[in-house]
């Protein structure tokens, strides 16, 4: 055993500390990214911005809305053979630079990828674990790029450099980082590993591009801000879970429930009783893909031998994605002003992040309204 003392950092624990700037505008700054992919040597430009691969988020429904708006979507592990074939078949080209099939490391999962890319022109896949550390995970993506040299790989999750060099040694394109920093993941309480996750960023984005990788920082951002400071701390991606959950292009039921206001009904004030006016609130379901939920929906339950990683959580029903985007870009921007980067891509060189206690006044955060 050994305990590492270097300070480690989340989001909560640092700001963006502003400098002068010649930018007058946010119409002033781009965030679209070009990228070579060190493997695969696909070239493609986009906002890096990627829908997890989550039931309620990674559906085809999500990634067509974020293919027009020029953001990135890895698609659930769930959807069969056929589906995903219908899919891809004759995909426009943006969509096939802007939307990854998923899939796991079994055997089963690697024929069902040979049988979608026999079929399709399907360019990118995101092979997922929760422990990317296990022998068999790398083994896997060192066979997968073997046989696939121009298929674009997104690997993970891992949290720490010497991981990451490995998955991109090994064929990886893109390496996923983050484990247990999601909004409906327990991976942390259940297990008590993880690593704080800018200081994951920081250091797996230093590794990565050592070698011409990429990273994706994979989980932990609750707003536009945290996006902004996964960018400045170096990821190249950023993947969102819970800030996309709740729209109507996750595909989720939407329930209805009724709750009583302090507001007395008018038949109450005409007869003397105490009848209070009610309101409706509508929820979608949403759930870490870990769960007991994601495990009866796919599997039929728990196998013996696993505890549940997730939450199950009503998240408030949000309407169209596209306005959550525009408020999410908007952030960005702002941040990029703030910090005198014209480009998405310069923000990172432009940072410097201040530790701090409090990163903002809450005192009203329970009582507002809209933003």
């Amino acid at each position: 055993m050994r305990i590492e003392t270097d300070v480690k950092l989340d989001f909560k624990d640092v700001l963006i500390r502003p400098k002068r700037s010649t930018l007058g505008s946010r119409k002033e700054v781009s965030l679209n990214r070009e990228f070579r992919y060190r493997n695969s040597d696909w070239r493609y430009s986009t906002i890096p911005i990627m829908a997890s691969n989550m039931d309620g988020v990674g559906t085809f429904t999500m990634a067509d809305k974020l293919t027009e708006l020029n953001l990135f979507t890895c698609l659930v592990k769930t959807y069969n053979t056929k589906e995903l074939i219908d899919y891809f078949k004759d995909a426009h080209y943006k969509k096939l630079n802007t939307v990854a099939m998923s899939i796991g490391i079994t055997d089963s999962d690697f024929e069902k990828w040979r049988e979608v890319r026999k079929n399709t022109e399907v360019r990118y896949v995101c092979i997922d674990v929760a422990n990317g550390y296990s022998e068999r995970f790398s083994e896997f993506v060192k066979k997968f790029r073997d046989e696939y040299p121009r298929t674009t790989i997104i690997a993970g999750n891992v949290v720490t450099g010497e991981m990451t060099e490995e998955l991109i040694l090994n064929g990886a394109d893109i390496v996923k980082v983050g484990i247990g920093p999601g909004s409906v993941c327990t991976t942390r309480l259940q297990t008590g590993v993880g690593y704080p996750q800018l200081s994951a960023v920081i250091e797996c984005a230093d590794a990565a591009h050592g070698l011409g990788g990429h990273i994706i920082a994979d989980g932990g951002c609750t707003n536009p801000g945290d996006i902004a400071k996964a960018f400045a701390g170096g990821a190249d991606f950023v993947m969102l879970g819970g800030m996309l959950a709740g729209h109507d292009e996750g595909e989720g039921n939407i329930i209805t429930k009724q709750y009583a206001t302090n507001e007395l009904s008018s038949k109450s004030r005409l007869v003397g009783s105490q009848s209070f006016v009610t309101e409706e609130k509508k929820f979608v379901q949403f759930y870490g893909m870990s769960s007991t939920a994601a495990n009866k929906k796919h599997f039929g339950g728990l196998k013996e031998y696993r505890s549940s990683e997730g939450r199950e959580v009503l998240v408030p029903y949000r309407g169209a994605v596209a306005n959550t985007i525009q408020d999410i870009l908007g952030g960005v921007r702002s941040t990029c002003t703030y910090a005198g980067a014209n480009k998405l891509k310069q923000l990172s060189k432009c940072t410097t992040f201040v530790r701090c206690t409090q990163t903002h006044n809450g005192i009203y955060e329970k009582n507002t309204i809209g933003n």
